[in-house]
């Protein structure tokens, strides 16, 4: 069931009715029931996997809490391996079989591994990390072991951001499955408002960007210079819109029914650093990755060359999180490159700074960080978007071909100048009507505007402030935006595929 679907219109509205309805006694059957009703209604039979894992560390959590010494790490190896088990088998092992396969064409070896024809279940990587966040503070002593079966069960399969997040942790989220939520208006229009503006940034922004991303990205050799160039722009703005567009959503839903989740993103394209946007961007897989798997390596608590390689595995690591695929492990390294090289030239970057004197311009300096991070994002995300290397590669090295052409074709003579200009962006259109690329980028601009305000503050509170008239124009303008430059087309949110 989509966020951005008529059924989830009628379905959030009816389980919210109900929730309040009945008794807080009976609200986490109802909650649990709709979970399961809200993830079946994908592939039915998936259900059976979070079953599985569920079990499997519900018992684990106790066990690992009950034991003592070496027994402790055992059960914690345990329920990691069945996690990560039904992982490799339903994303990796693919992946994995058509790398031997490759490799054995090479070496001239005869040797053909069957692969597996089936669907990687929506979600699996999200609700796989958050029970492995659970057993892991078990383990680690800063969780006691749930014993309410319901309330676990619910922990891991909570509809609102069951199949993309954010990852939560347990002692953020499965205290609240046992409060009372009363409903209250100002908490249930704050929430609405934040769904609303999800909605918004997914349908008005994501979905109308994504048809010229796709267009070029699905035959990349086509195009050269600037139709690369936007839709590398666009695809960056799109997967940001659709992704904290259903981050939007699910928290919006969770905080009508009365639950915190915590913020997924804090407008990571205002970022003056690689390393501010990733704590920026995704923030709940970010902090997941350095509390588990980075802190774990030793962080920075060790040699210079240990750590450059632990912020590098990683960067890889969390690169194969997101796909089976050669092009996420080099978009991971990538930003692990970026990372390492960053500290590699701070003290050379700051020098060149003081020399030719940007440091006495600071607005100025804070605009050109932000563009140079903005810039090198956008390239790690062709390899993002990219369906494989070669498209990437030739992405890469083609997105300046032929820009200096066009310039001057335009800038050539006075005369004329218009014509030639109205040439140049007709090949940037690609087929587009000059309203819908305006709509584009006119989304891109109020996105901005929006961010922009949100430095001083939750927009949603600088509203509260104003006239209930001009409030409500607000909201009905953001409605007719949605109405009128949305694209309906039951279009899936790009990270359900993770």
């Amino acid at each position: 069931m989509l966020f951005n679907s008529l059924s989830f219109l009628i379905y959030f509205p009816v389980v919210t009715m109900l929730y309040f309805a009945i008794p807080h006694g009976y609200r986490r059957f109802l909650l649990l029931s709709a979970s399961c009703i809200f993830y079946m209604a994908f592939i039915p039979v998936y259900i059976l996997i979070l079953i599985f894992t569920i079990f499997v560390d519900y018992f684990a959590g106790i066990f690992i809490e009950n034991a003592s010494g070496r027994a402790r790490k055992v059960y914690l190896v345990f329920s990691i391996l069945a996690n990560v088990g039904v992982l490799a088998v339903f994303k990796y092992y693919n992946f994995f079989i058509d790398n031997v396969d490759a490799l054995a064409g090479i070496i001239s070896w005869n040797c053909h591994i069957p692969s597996l024809s089936i669907i990687l279940p929506i979600g699996l990587s999200f609700h796989t990390f958050q029970a492995m966040s659970y057993t892991i503070e078990v383990y680690r002593g800063r969780y006691k072991a749930e014993r309410n079966f319901i309330i676990y069960a619910l922990y891991v399969m909570f509809y609102p951001q069951l199949v993309a997040g954010p990852i939560e942790r347990p002692h953020n989220l499965i205290h609240q499955f046992y409060e009372e939520h009363r409903f209250e208006c100002e908490r249930v229009a704050q929430g609405l408002k934040l769904m609303l503006w999800g909605m918004f940034i997914k349908v008005a922004i994501a979905d109308r960007l994504a048809v010229y991303v796709n267009q070029v990205y699905s035959q990349p050799a086509h195009y050269s210079g600037l139709p690369l160039m936007i839709a590398t722009v666009f695809f960056a703005f799109q997967i940001y819109c659709d992704f904290s567009g259903y981050s939007d959503i699910a928290i919006g839903a969770a905080q009508v029914m009365g639950f915190e989740l915590m913020q997924n993103f804090d407008r990571p394209y205002f970022s003056r650093s690689v390393s501010e946007f990733w704590s920026r961007w995704h923030i709940s897989l970010s902090t997941w990755f350095r509390d588990y798997f980075y802190i774990s390596l030793g962080g920075n608590r060790v040699p210079a060359w240990r750590w450059y390689l632990n912020l590098f595995l990683t960067f890889l690591v969390s690169g194969l999180w997101h796909g089976a695929n050669w092009t996420f492990v080099v978009w991971g390294g990538l930003n692990g490159f970026y990372l390492i090289f960053a500290i590699w030239t701070r003290q050379i970057r700051q020098r060149c700074v003081e020399r030719i004197g940007l440091s006495g311009f600071p607005k100025v300096y804070t605009a050109f960080q932000i563009a140079c991070t903005f810039s090198l994002i956008s390239v790690s995300w062709i390899f993002f978007r990219a369906r494989n290397m070669t498209d990437a590669l030739y992405i890469l090295t083609h997105l300046f071909s032929g820009v200096y052409g066009d310039i001057m074709y335009a800038l050539s003579h006075i005369s004329g100048l218009r014509d030639r200009f109205s040439t140049v962006f007709n090949r940037i259109l690609l087929g587009w009507n000059h309203r819908e690329f305006l709509a584009a980028v006119t989304g891109i601009a109020a996105l901005w505007i929006v961010e922009w305000f949100q430095s001083n503050g939750d927009i949603r509170d600088t509203l509260f402030g104003r006239p209930r008239w001009f409030r409500w124009m607000v909201y009905y303008s953001i409605l007719g935006l949605i109405l009128k430059f949305g694209v309906f087309g039951m279009t899936q949110f790009i990270y359900f595929q993770f």
